[in-house]
């Protein structure tokens, strides 16, 4: 089995073209974690599978490195672009990928030495879609929240309480459940400790992705993430997106910000006018294999 071994922002996933490489389905959860092994395996933060699609122009398949499936992952989606650009699979600049039934469009910068070439993808800009807010959506189960389906009824600065100690965090679905908190000094925290707790509290029926949030200035943060199903990542697209809307619904940045994570930085925009999130962010190759 031919694979492709990318990054965005150092988060890694393993690549396989569904059109050329027919796993059985039931074989796909194990033939993952095996694949994601950083020991005994290629070693990733998960695998995507890039398929042939009738309501988009692709479809990414994603799994996380534990063999769960995930619904959307922002850096993932960027290599996807680069792959089926840079492979040929397509020749358009400007795609659509369809990841559990959501549809996302990407504009591609191309990177080329003469005018002549046709060039090889180095950035992405993808319109990830409109935030969810609505706690039955996201999905977020916090007694007492109203359960309605207008934004007042957001989860925003809510008290929850984890390892015995209390936080306050922003619930946003980008597709995928996210808990944004905001606190100082993140670069000292223990997320091994205190992430798998998050991942696992019982207001999260689906589990949770948590954003650990220090807000620099108006226009910068630093996050560290915690993945559900994978552990920490040295970077999460729909995570910034999500501390992106966090944050601007907390009042403590603009709604264009810098997100500094431990691999890169990612440029988020959130046009509320439109209610939409936009993610510009670099794809790269990192090596070629077969399994």
């Amino acid at each position: 089995m031919k694979f492709t071994k990318m990054q965005g922002c150092g988060n890694d996933y393993v690549y396989i073209d569904g059109s050329q490489e027919r796993i059985p389905a039931e074989d796909k959860a194990e033939l993952v974690r095996r694949l994601s092994d950083r020991h005994f395996g290629v070693g990733s933060d998960g695998v995507i599978f890039i398929n042939p699609a009738e309501e988009a122009d692709f479809e990414m398949e994603m799994y996380n490195a534990d063999g769960t499936r995930s619904e959307m992952c922002g850096n993932g989606i960027r290599c996807v672009a680069k792959y089926v650009y840079d492979k040929g699979l397509t020749d358009s600049e400007h795609i659509s990928v369809v990841s559990a039934g959501q549809i996302k469009y990407l504009s591609m910068a191309i990177e080329r030495q003469h005018p002549w070439d046709r060039g090889t993808v180095k950035r992405v800009r993808v319109n990830m879609g409109s935030p969810i807010l609505d706690p039955k959506l996201i999905p977020v189960n916090l007694p007492g929240e109203a359960t309605g389906s207008s934004a007042t009824c957001a989860v925003i600065n809510a008290p929850i309480e984890v390892n015995g100690a209390q936080y306050h965090m922003t619930c946003v679905s980008m597709g995928n459940p996210h808990a944004v908190v905001f606190m100082d000094h993140v670069q000292e925290l223990d997320i091994g400790h205190i992430g798998p707790a998050f991942e696992q509290h019982g207001v999260f029926p689906k589990r949770v992705n948590t954003e650990f949030v220090e807000v620099l200035d108006r226009q910068h943060v630093f996050m560290r993430v915690w993945e559900r199903g994978t552990g920490e990542t040295l970077a999460c697209g729909t995570g910034c997106c999500a501390t992106a809307v966090a944050c601007a619904l907390n009042g403590l940045t603009d709604t264009s910000l810098t997100v500094k994570l431990l691999g890169g930085e990612l440029q988020i925009e959130w046009d509320r006018e439109q209610n939409l999130v936009y993610m510009t962010g670099p794809a790269e190759t990192v090596f070629e294999g077969e399994w």
